[in-house]
């Protein structure tokens, strides 16, 4: 039969002194005062003990009598109910300790400007010196002006991995409702944004920070946004008076050369700017660099008419990064110079748009009879699964030959001769 134990009372906490060894008052339950001797003078402390998963464990309620004998009794009716449930009370208290000391630190971060740990605003940060940053300046650019003006003033503060679906899709919704210069909604930006926010919470997953992406759930919440195609040429001859009038342009020497090369080369505008020399091979008359849009490794085989114009270029640039690059090649052309020249030349964006060289290769070189494969190949279009990862030199003899024939072509066309289609491949 268990022995009974006499419940303490306050008189009898308040009366007792120390010993020469520590002693227990017990007030049952495994509840007890343990009253000691500290640098001479007497202390009491609340304990209780208890047993979980068959081993004896011990915790600890404070000082009495800053802890009285009824608070003392709650913590310990707390503890019961907790190991009730199969819960271990140190558990419980050391993750509340773990939440004060957070909290606290919160508080102090806040107080110094810097962003809550594991908050939108710390993981979108940390995401994007990781992720997005060393990409081009102009989508690094865009992707922290959105954080910065459309995310983290709303979301900032909130733990990332509380965050729900619908505090999102209220962001993207002002995002949505803004409009443009033309007074239409931008809702490709909304839904730009909202590919990068699964980007985001992807990471957060990575990182433990997020147990879902939130983003996925919105698919179809924005409006649709309908992509229309970069305006662009298909009338040979006027292909042929565009690149007589970038033969008589009197710009710099380095927005020249990238007018005259970008027809040739009909990569993305952002890679063709970011061009760097340590990539370009003008002995094996290739340019290979890793895209940034697909996600794979490029082969842009060099025509006879690029390289020498490469060549001509080296001494101006070579001595930097970028081969379309200012103050000597160390900072690549800005977004807007090849737009605003030619815009000088008289060919507004209605008419051509650099992305557009793109599309105008593609429709030529299919009239000229060249198989949709190789012309796709070259365009760096991304091929889905295991065929796109065993693809990344297919074709390449033919693209040799295929891009040579196109600067052979826009010679052609540049002198005003009269094409006739002809398959070549």
């Amino acid at each position: 039969m268990p022995k009974l134990v006499t419940p303490l009372t306050d008189p009898a906490l308040r009366n007792a002194k120390a010993k020469d060894k520590p002693y227990k008052l017990s007030d049952g339950g495994g509840l007890y005062l343990l009253v000691k001797t500290v640098h001479k003078e007497t202390v009491k402390y609340w304990r209780l003990d208890y047993r979980f998963n068959e081993k004896r464990l011990t915790l600890a309620f404070g000082k009495y009598p800053d802890v009285s004998l009824v608070v003392a009794r709650s913590k310990r009716a707390e503890a019961m109910a907790l190991l009730m449930t199969g819960t271990d009370p140190s558990d419980t208290r050391r993750a509340e300790r773990v939440e004060q000391i957070e909290q606290r630190e919160a508080v102090k971060r806040e107080a110094n400007g810097l962003p809550v740990v594991d908050s939108f605003e710390a993981v979108a940060l940390e995401w994007f010196d990781a992720k997005i940053k060393p990409l081009s300046a102009s989508h690094s650019g865009r992707s922290l002006a959105y954080l910065n003006n459309d995310l983290i003033p709303y979301l900032g503060k909130l733990p990332m991995a509380e965050i729900k679906a619908p505090a999102l899709l209220e962001c993207l919704r002002r995002i949505e409702a803004r409009k443009n210069k033309q007074g239409k909604p931008v809702t490709e930006t909304a839904n730009r944004v909202r590919e990068q926010m699964g980007q985001l919470w992807r990471y957060a997953i990575a990182t433990g920070r997020a147990e879902r992406d939130i983003a996925a759930d919105l698919r179809g919440a924005l409006e649709a946004h309908v992509q229309k195609n970069f305006s662009h040429i298909t009338d040979p001859k006027l292909l042929g008076q565009l690149m007589r009038d970038v033969e008589g342009y009197s710009g710099a020497p380095v927005t020249v050369a990238a007018l005259r090369l970008l027809p040739l080369v009909f990569v993305r505008p952002g890679e063709f700017r970011a061009a760097r020399w340590q990539d370009i091979n003008l002995e094996t008359s290739e340019w290979r660099y890793f895209s940034s849009k697909t996600k794979i490794d490029h082969i842009v085989p060099l025509a006879s008419q690029v390289v020498d114009q490469l060549r001509a270029l080296q001494p101006l640039t070579g001595m930097g990064d970028y081969v379309f690059g200012v103050r000597a090649g160390q900072r690549p052309l800005s977004e807007t110079t090849i737009n605003q020249a030619l815009k000088a030349l008289g060919y507004s964006s209605d008419i051509i748009h650099p992305h557009g060289f793109r599309h105008t290769a593609a429709t030529m070189l299919a009239e000229l009879g060249w198989d949709e494969n190789t012309i796709d190949r070259q365009l760096s279009h991304l091929v889905q699964g295991v065929k796109g990862v065993y693809q990344k030199a297919k074709y390449i003899d033919d693209r040799r030959r295929m891009m040579q024939a196109w600067a052979d072509h826009i010679d052609q066309l540049k002198k005003g001769a009269i094409i006739i289609p002809l398959r070549t491949a």
